[in-house]
Parts: structure tokens; sequence; C-alpha cells
């Protein structure tokens, strides 16, 4: 099967693995099925077979891209082909934007003074009765 302009006719899944959008067909799949992955503003199906030009809308947890099908490939290369492989008319500003307070490791200090004591706590705990201890004898 072959698409108008002559290039072999690619499905939908097999494409965003090759264009390295995701790592495993599979997640590419089901994130055709949930909705994530939009042709022209429409959910497709996972076996819809793409044509050069179509504009697709990926959603990859926040991060939302917009990109135009340059090339049709059903074999994942290195990352500097598959970049040739689509165009992004609005680069993602998504990496570019700082941190949220949300996005930002937890402090471990404040992990620990909330759960159980750990094992050096414990023996510092030890070390202050038996300070205690001695003191009073």
């Amino acid at each position: 099967m072959t698409t108008a302009t002559g290039q072999p006719a690619v499905r939908i899944d097999k494409w965003l693995w090759a264009a390295r959008f995701f790592k495993t067909r599979g997640l590419a799949q089901v994130a055709i099925e949930n909705g994530r992955v939009l042709v022209g503003n429409e959910r497709v199906k996972r076996a819809r077979v793409l044509q050069p030009g179509e504009q697709l809308r990926i959603r990859q947890g926040d991060v939302e891209r917009t990109v135009v099908v340059l090339a049709l490939s059903e074999h994942r290369g290195p990352a500097p082909v598959a970049r040739l492989l689509y165009e992004a008319p609005n680069p993602c500003k998504a990496r570019n934007r700082p941190a949220e307070p949300a996005d930002q490791p937890m402090d471990p200090a404040s992990a620990i003074a909330a759960g159980r004591p750990t094992k050096r706590d414990r023996r510092a705990l030890l070390n202050l009765h038996e300070g205690d201890r001695d003191q009073a004898e």
C-alpha cells in the first residue's frame, strides 16, 4: 500500500515510534487510544494511515506538541534522522520554562521528620538517654 505521493503507507502508531515521540509502539498505541494524539484536532484509531502534510497534536504529560508530518517511515533510526520526519511550527517552550515548586524535589529532612526514625536517629536518642543515666548516678 502506498500514499498519493508514492511513499509507503505508514500507520500512525508506527510513525510516532519511528519519529521518536514514544519509546515503544505499545506506548504510542495507548496514547492514541486515550486521545492524547489528535490528527487535525480529531481522535483517530491506531491503524490510521498518515499522509505527509497532516498536523498532529501530541500530549505527553504536561507538554503538548503540534507537529506537521513531512515524511513517512516505519523504521526507527537515529534521532537526527527521525527529526527530519516532522516539522514543529511552534517549538516546544515547555523545556525552557522555570521549574514550578511542585516540580522541585521535596526536602529530604522534611520527609524524615514526618516518618519513622532512622537507625541513625535511634542511636542518637539512645546516646541522649545514656547521657541522662550517667548524670543521674
